[in-house]
C-alpha cells in the first residue's frame, strides 16, 4: 500500500500512463466532461475536494511544462486566477469555449468538487529529464 502521495489507485494508475505532451485537464464540478478521455471524478459534494487541492496534488507528481486555463477566470474567479499565476508564470489564456475544444484531446480529466467558476486548467506534461 502507498504511504505518501496520491493514494487513489484509479488516479495513481492514470498519472502513470501519462508521457511527454498529455493533457491533463483539472477542472471544476461544472465543467462539460469531454468524450473521449479518461475521467477520474474526484468530486464529493460542492467544494470537496477543493481545484487548489487536487492541482497542487497534482504538480506534486507531474512534470509540467505549459497550462491553458479560460481568459474569464479573471474577471470571474479572481482567486483562482492568482493561483494559476503563482504556479505557472507562463499560463496561457483562451476563451473558455475554447478551452472545452483543447480539453477534448486530452488524455486525463480530472473532475474535482471545486464550486467556483472556471476553476479549471489544462496540463501539458514534460519530461523530467
Amino acid at each position: 500500500m502507498k504511504k505518501a502521495g496520491i493514494l487513489n489507485r484509479h488516479l495513481s494508475g492514470a498519472l502513470a500512463e501519462l508521457g511527454h505532451g498529455d493533457g491533463v485537464l483539472v477542472c471544476d464540478a461544472g465543467m462539460p466532461v469531454p468524450h473521449g478521455p479518461r475521467v477520474v471524478d474526484l468530486a464529493f459534494r460542492a467544494g470537496v475536494p477543493s481545484f487548489a487541492e487536487v492541482l497542487d496534488g497534482l504538480l506534486a507528481e507531474l512534470v509540467v511544462e505549459g497550462a491553458t486555463a479560460a481568459t474569464e477566470i479573471r474577471r470571474a474567479n479572481p482567486a483562482a486566477a492568482a493561483l494559476l499565476d503563482g504556479r505557472f508564470p507562463q499560463l496561457r489564456l483562451v476563451p473558455h469555449e475554447r478551452l472545452k475544444e483543447l480539453s477534448a484531446g486530452a488524455r486525463l480529466v480530472v473532475r474535482t468538487g471545486e464550486a467556483s467558476p472556471y476553476a479549471n486548467v489544462l496540463l501539458r506534461c514534460g519530461v523530467f529529464f
